[in-house]
């Protein structure tokens, strides 16, 4: 049963703004970490940002600094991704991500440290 799974793509202009939100449904769990990533098509799946509850540590990368921002809520298994000056190259199917387990050091772009996924939302970013 899918445990993750994720709302808000769409289409958009560049420049311009969405939400993805991603909620947890089956049995109740814990996780470490929730996290993004995002695949376009003949490319491979890449970290887009993370959260770590402990602290509530961001991470995000270098291509999304400074435009998106992930948030959420452990207690519930939520998280959000606020995109904003979306760019065409931003076109990609998205993914959210639990890591469920405890890791050490930095794992959050590491995308098999996660062990739940949902199914993805499309953006597209038009030009």
């Amino acid at each position: 049963q899918v445990q993750l799974a994720e709302f808000g793509g769409g289409l958009v202009q560049a420049g311009g703004s969405l939400r993805l939100f991603c909620a947890a449904s089956g049995r109740t769990f814990t996780t470490n970490a929730m996290g993004w990533f995002r695949q376009a098509p003949g490319k491979e799946r890449e970290f887009v940002a993370a959260i770590r509850w402990s602290g509530h540590n961001t991470y995000y990368s270098d291509s999304v600094t400074g435009r998106f921002t992930i948030s959420g809520d452990n207690t519930k298994n939520m998280v959000f991704l606020q995109m904003n000056g979306l760019k065409p190259e931003d076109t990609a199917v998205y993914y959210c991500a639990a890591a469920l387990g405890y890791y050490s050091g930095n794992y959050h772009a590491n995308e098999d440290r996660y062990a739940l996924w949902g199914q993805g939302t499309q953006v597209t970013v038009s030009s």
